[in-house]
């Protein structure tokens, strides 16, 4: 992967860097009348150094950005394209967590370089990409959100200086210093074994990929190397990411982050054809641990659902990856006069055939270990492994809203991992749905004096739970990242 790039493999083209871009005057969101040029592109997000107010209101945009609180906004666009700027525009002023955005960045209350100076780069509706974009408040990046009205947003390192003011400073002192260390999981590098979908279609069925990978992944990197602060996020499509927020994390330089994205690749090899696993004997401890995880899964996730072998050309992917020719042979010709048997019928078979003595070459100690490397080929998470080895990757940030679904990219609660459902997360439209038809409930306060007490736009919808899942992992990083006091007793002598 080239430096400074975005992957994303939910549909959307490589990212330009804004120096390269051309934008059409016709599609320009910036300007009704004229043409938005380059320089235009890479001074339009210009601080304004008096715009440092911590309000989370929205209403304090009015002015700017028209009418986006009244429930008619809302109703005039129902019937739009999720990606649609109005839209986006709604979503945004009144659904987005800025507040708790700045906070996951910031690692602090009060505003600091960990966020002043991280790259943030923006996708508009004219497929313009705007790169090294900065901000010293959540306040002044909501501000250019609610201009732009982008389809969705990315998130970069922390930087030596202001990702603005790149050129600015000395050659070669500008650089990357931090950033989370990051995973992603997508479905189109299943294609070759799930049954059920390919390219960009899903269902909850080769989900189950997702959710094993996650497993797998986040247990290794809690127990093997100590992160704990680790959010899952879907992706708004086909897959996850996963966002290791631990200082220690963040500070990883490439040859360590390389270095762990080694530690967890397993599968190997680019063609269809031919073993993607071959493990040493006796198996690492984590590689141990991940067996014991997936082969219950592997049972019910691939044999049951995804019916891997039962045609006779996915039988014959099955003896390539098994040892013994002899085995093979009796198991085809058993399999050839029962037609479309099942491929769990058919994974007993292979130890009922060797039992039965159809190979006399056969080694059981060696066909088992064959065996582990199916199930691990068949289950181990697929990870792009160049996602996370550079330090100065983009990667979508969370809560933003997928263009092709209009789903929302909401965290992955862990704790419930086998209960998450993309087809239950909840899309743009929708959300707004249920603010249009909110019933506005007045609570009167404890004191009796007829006050009510607001109630916010996100409790109004189902992005509710996710928002609050959000919350309490930020809370737990930033209680983390406080500073330990140690009390001192002066001592008498």
């Amino acid at each position: 992967m080239a430096p400074h790039s975005t992957t994303d493999h939910d549909g959307d083209d490589p990212m330009q860097d804004a120096e390269a871009i051309q934008v059409d005057e016709n599609i320009s969101p910036i300007k009704a009348e004229g043409t938005v040029v380059k320089d235009e592109l890479e001074h339009i997000f210009d601080d304004d150094d008096g715009d440092d107010l911590m309000t989370d209101e929205p209403n304090a945009y009015k002015s700017s950005i028209g009418k986006i609180g009244s429930a008619s906004a809302i109703s005039d666009i129902l019937s739009a394209d999720p990606s649609d700027p109005e839209v986006m525009l709604q979503f945004y002023s009144r659904l987005f967590p800025w507040r708790q955005l700045f906070r996951w960045l910031n690692h602090a209350e009060l505003p600091s370089t960990d966020f002043a100076n991280r790259e943030f780069a923006f996708t508009l509706h004219n497929d313009a990409y705007l790169r090294y974009q900065c901000y010293p408040t959540f306040e002044t990046l909501r501000r250019d959100v609610l201009k732009l009205k982008p389809s969705r947003f990315e998130i970069g390192p922390v930087y030596s200086a202001r990702p603005r003011d790149r050129k600015q400073v000395p050659k070669g002192s500008f650089k990357p210093l931090e950033k989370e260390l990051v995973f992603d999981i997508d479905l189109t590098d299943y294609d070759e074994i799930r049954t059920c979908c390919s390219k960009t279609k899903i269902c909850i069925k080769c989900w189950q990929f997702v959710t094993m990978a996650i497993k797998v992944v986040d247990v290794a990197l809690r127990d093997d190397f100590g992160f704990e602060h680790i959010m899952w996020v879907y992706s708004g499509r086909r897959g996850a990411h996963a966002w290791v927020c631990d200082k220690k994390a963040r500070k990883l330089d490439d040859a360590k982050r390389r270095a762990i994205a080694t530690y967890l690749e397993v599968i190997r090899g680019g063609s269809q054809s031919g073993k993607k696993v071959n493990l040493d004997r006796p198996l690492h401890p984590h590689i141990r641990r991940s067996f014991e995880i997936l082969q219950e899964d592997f049972k019910h996730n691939i044999l049951e659902n995804q019916n891997p072998f039962k045609s006779e050309k996915q039988a014959e992917r099955l003896f390539q990856l098994l040892p013994d020719r002899q085995l093979n042979d009796a198991l085809r010709e058993k399999w050839e006069s029962t037609i479309d048997r099942p491929s769990a019928d058919k994974w007993r078979d292979i130890d009922d055939m060797a039992k039965a003595g159809a190979s006399k070459t056969i080694i059981p100690k060696i066909l088992l270990e064959h065996k582990q490397d199916i199930v691990l080929e068949y289950t181990y998470p697929r990870l792009d492994a160049e996602v996370s080895k550079h330090l100065n990757h983009l990667l979508k940030s969370p809560f933003v809203v997928h263009p092709g679904t209009g789903k929302v990219c909401v965290p992955i609660d862990t704790s419930k991992v086998d209960d998450f459902d993309p087809d239950n997360v909840p899309t743009v439209m929708q959300l707004l749905k249920e603010i249009d038809q909110w019933k506005d409930v007045k609570k009167e306060d404890d004191d009796g004096s007829g006050n009510t007490s607001r109630i916010s736009d996100i409790d109004k919808t189902s992005l509710k739970p996710y928002y609050e899942l959000f919350t309490k992992f930020v809370k737990r990083l930033l209680d983390a990242e406080r500073p330990v006091l140690v009390k001192t007793e002066s001592l008498d002598y």
